[in-house]
């Protein structure tokens, strides 16, 4: 049985808080402003200056709306700035709109094909379950994004832009999912009722047709050759006709992909680090490659990501920001915020706890361009984001580096700056559970 709370509860715990002073000057606090307003340190806060001894100059930031496709504009941010680089651009854009909806049609076939590979369990099943209430949706993470660009390529963004739809995603999300719903109710149906594989196949691909029809409506139909021109920063004009986007993506993108390994720290007992994982049901390409993670230890996963800023590359990484940030400062930072001791609560949990309890995981891609490093260590970290310009230093954020050790679960390095751990990239990866923290998917 519960046990109930009591009247004598009760009256010790009014008790105490009527005597308590530290309870009393809290409720003032708390009752004439917001919570993190009230419990911002501001020296603290002072500390997080945008000056930093590594430093990447990159391109102006990009904008994603009102739509979750942050992992798409950060690996598309980090690919324009070799492209800018060697075209000597001022100003580079690829599409994410392009990507996306490959990427939603893609991930309409993985939903549908994991409804079929699951149909002999009950749609209560947990796995089943889960399937269902993930649905399609916007986020990903980075090896979704090199599957989708290894199948599709790559194009400029002023060859395939924005629609209405493109960036504000919630009604067609809504549409989408249900569709797909209704689609696993009849192949589902269809499979228990003894129809043939060619059957089922036939069915599924007949959803995929209208799907494709409504993506293009909202998209509009991706372009199978284009031209790409440009101006350079010396204004010379620049013309390359007839490309596709593969052969765009192979010309100018080069092998860049294939150097990249995901690389994350998951400091839980059931993930030994030098270990790689993957997770079931996770991806968005049926026949693309799965999703990779190699398990660091954070000394080694900084090491890499320093390693790769000092060498002029920036990186893009997951974190989850919505812990202990200012949006309008641009400013993510556990120390800048006394919310335990103004709450009278307690408030710590180790990063092990968070991923185990389900408190903390990433939910946010963005790019690293730069780090500050003092007596041989990080102490805060540039960052590039994708909400426009409008808040932080021109829409570069900064983090500090203890927010880093907590809230920062994986990044995308190229393999020579992991060094003798390389190797370790290639190992067999033990696999995870669909709801395990590390499945969780940028947006």
């Amino acid at each position: 049985m519960f046990n109930p709370i009591t009247g004598e509860m009760l009256e010790k715990w009014s008790a105490d808080y009527q005597k308590d002073e530290v309870r009393q000057v809290a409720t003032m606090a708390l009752s004439a402003g917001e919570l993190y307003e009230a419990c911002r340190r501001k020296n603290a806060q002072n500390r997080m200056r945008q000056k930093f001894s590594v430093q990447i100059e990159t391109l102006p930031v990009t904008n994603q709306k009102k739509s979750g496709r942050c992992w798409l504009f950060a690996a598309t941010n980090v690919i324009r700035e070799k492209i800018a680089r060697d075209l000597n651009l001022a100003n580079f854009e690829l599409s994410q709109s392009y990507l996306a909806f490959w990427d939603k049609f893609e991930r309409c076939n993985y939903f549908l094909e994991s409804i079929i590979a699951t149909a002999d369990l009950p749609a209560d099943d947990r796995t089943v379950s889960f399937i269902l209430a993930t649905g399609v949706h916007d986020g990903g993470q980075w090896d979704m994004f090199a599957n989708i660009v290894r199948k599709y390529g790559l194009v400029p963004k002023d060859v395939f832009d924005e629609t209405a739809q493109s960036e504000n995603t919630r009604d067609m999300n809504s549409l989408l999912n249900r569709a797909l719903k209704v689609g696993a109710v009849r192949l589902r149906g269809m499979i228990r009722d003894g129809k043939t594989p060619d059957q089922v196949k036939a069915a599924k691909e007949e959803i995929l047709g209208k799907i494709y029809g409504f993506l293009c409506s909202c998209y509009g139909e991706p372009p199978k050759t284009f031209d790409f021109q440009y101006v350079d920063r010396d204004k010379k004009y620049h013309e390359d006709r007839n490309l596709t986007p593969e052969s765009f993506c192979r010309k100018y993108a080069g092998d860049l992909l294939d150097r990249m390994v995901s690389v994350i720290h998951a400091p839980t007992k059931d993930k030994p680090f030098h270990r790689t994982y993957t997770i079931r049901f996770l991806g968005n390409v049926a026949d693309g490659r799965p999703v990779k993670h190699l398990n660091l230890e954070m000394q080694e996963f900084k090491a890499a990501i320093i390693a790769q800023l000092q060498a002029g590359k920036v990186v893009w990484f997951g974190s989850d920001v919505g812990k202990y940030g200012d949006r309008s400062l641009g400013i993510w930072d556990d120390q800048m915020f006394g919310d335990e001791m103004l709450s009278g609560l307690d408030l710590k949990i180790s990063k092990e706890d968070a991923l185990d309890y389900g408190f903390s995981a990433m939910n946010h891609a963005m790019v690293l361009t730069g780090v500050q490093i003092e007596d041989g260590k990080p102490v805060r970290w540039r960052i590039e984001n994708s909400w426009g310009d409008e808040n932080g230093e021109k829409g570069y954020y900064i983090c500090s580096d203890s927010w880093f050790d907590e809230y920062v679960f994986q990044a995308a390095v190229e393999k020579e700056y992991l060094g003798d751990l390389a190797a370790l990239a290639e190992q067999e990866p033990a696999v995870l559970e669909p709801w395990d923290p590390m499945g969780t998917l940028a947006d």
